[in-house]
């Protein structure tokens, strides 16, 4: 009994234990309980007191503006010029270079292009009008006297992508940079240019560019003509006169694409631009849509156009210094080319003696008109037609360096240009 009576105590001291253990646990519960109602309570005040200050304004919500398709005027008015006149711009490549590379051109292994512009769809007959110099290369390479089969690749953009056409030389002036090629795509392919006119253009009007910028087609720059009656020198070496100056960018690639007017109408192909880093630096050039008119139909009747020369070749400024002539004096004649009616005429270009070298004759008018360089020179002469006679004014050195210059008057007739 003792032995019972021990564990039966035993037994009701565990019991009183194991009691005292849930009692405490029970606590512990209780009290965490109330503490994450007290966190939840707080957390659902701080949540209120954010959205109350939302809705109060004390803190900014920017509005959302609703959704809409809608351009403006001159948004609108832009999508439409490009709309209508992107069919007539047509991508331009010389074919010249095989390709040996290994870089990944669709063109790789065959005739590849090295020059790449913009041409202009010019009629519904396939002549498509873009810069001498985006073609020079082959021009080079073809004998005097003998025609190419193919000396361009054109591609027209289509609804369904885009057709690649072998072209083929019309006509060539190197002197104004232009060519005429002629492509056999299906008229219903050919979208013409609306011809404007740069007679009327003022600083300041609108204008709009297309072309194939880096080989990126149908590119759409926007800007202002910002110069009139420019005359700049091309990569061809010629100069042309009366261009447009503007700030649309025109990069590598525009060469040969279409100048806009507001309505769309050509007023210039775009042919160079002023940068010391070969990109746009915000000043282009475009030959005027005047000039082009009267160039083409000579390329497309005869193949060249006939202008109006001296047939003098003129001196640099490097010549120039050297026979210490003043820079914008006037127009040094150097040389001739073949047989110059200015040379029959009584002018003289520079020479050797006995005595050394002696200057040029330097013209400084043209009928009146003062000029003070070479591209002076060639825009009064441009003006006028073979066969007409000019009264050229001219400073007459003894010697490299002569203070003092005789002033002479010659009657020159003008005859077609001998410069190839």
């Amino acid at each position: 009994r003792t032995a019972l009576a021990s564990s039966s105590t035993q037994s009701h001291d565990g019991d009183a234990d194991d009691d005292d253990g849930a009692r405490a646990r029970m606590s512990r519960r209780h009290a965490l309980a109330a503490t994450l109602s007290t966190t939840a309570c707080a957390f659902t005040s701080l949540s209120t007191t954010t959205s109350l200050a939302h809705a109060s304004g004390a803190v900014p919500v920017p509005d959302v503006a609703p959704a809409s398709g809608a351009l403006g005027a001159l948004e609108s008015q832009t999508v439409s010029i490009f709309a209508r006149a992107a069919a007539s711009a047509v991508n331009v490549v010389d074919l010249t270079v095989l390709s040996s590379s290994g870089n990944a051109s669709a063109n790789a292994g065959a005739i590849v292009a090295e020059g790449n512009g913009t041409g202009i769809v010019w009629d519904d007959e396939g002549r498509v009008v873009t810069n001498y110099h985006v073609i020079a290369g082959v021009l080079a390479s073809i004998p005097p006297g003998r025609r190419a089969n193919e000396v361009a690749k054109v591609t027209i953009q289509t609804d369904d992508g885009s057709r690649t056409f072998g072209a083929s030389l019309v006509g060539a002036s190197k002197e104004k940079d232009l060519v005429v090629l002629q492509i056999n795509a299906p008229k219903e392919l050919l979208k013409p240019v609306t011809l404007g006119t740069s007679e009327g253009a003022k600083v300041g009007q609108a204008v709009f560019a297309i072309g194939n910028p880096f080989g990126f087609d149908h590119t759409l720059t926007t800007g202002v003509i910002s110069g009139l009656n420019r005359t700049i020198q091309t990569q061809a070496g010629s100069f042309v006169t009366g261009a447009i100056q503007c700030d649309a960018a025109i990069n590598p690639g525009n060469s040969g694409g279409l100048l806009l007017d507001a309505n769309g109408r050509l007023v210039g192909v775009n042919t160079a631009i002023f940068t010391p880093t070969g990109s746009s630096a915000g000043v282009g050039f475009a030959i005027p849509v005047d000039t082009v008119k009267s160039i083409v139909p000579q390329l497309i009747k005869n193949g060249q156009v006939i202008l109006p020369s001296l047939n003098i070749v003129f001196g640099d400024a490097a010549i120039m210094r050297d026979l210490k002539i003043q820079l914008g004096s006037g127009a040094l004649a150097h040389g001739f080319v073949g047989e110059s009616n200015a040379a029959k005429a009584g002018v003289l270009s520079t020479r050797r003696g006995m005595g050394g070298i002696t200057p040029g004759d330097v013209i400084i008018e043209i009928d009146g008109r003062k000029v003070s360089t070479e591209a002076d020179v060639v825009d009064a002469i441009e003006r006028k037609s073979v066969g007409d006679v000019v009264k050229i004014r001219v400073k007459r050195f003894a010697s490299v360096g002569a203070d003092v210059a005789d002033m002479l008057y010659f009657d020159v007739q003008l005859a077609p240009s001998n410069a190839k």
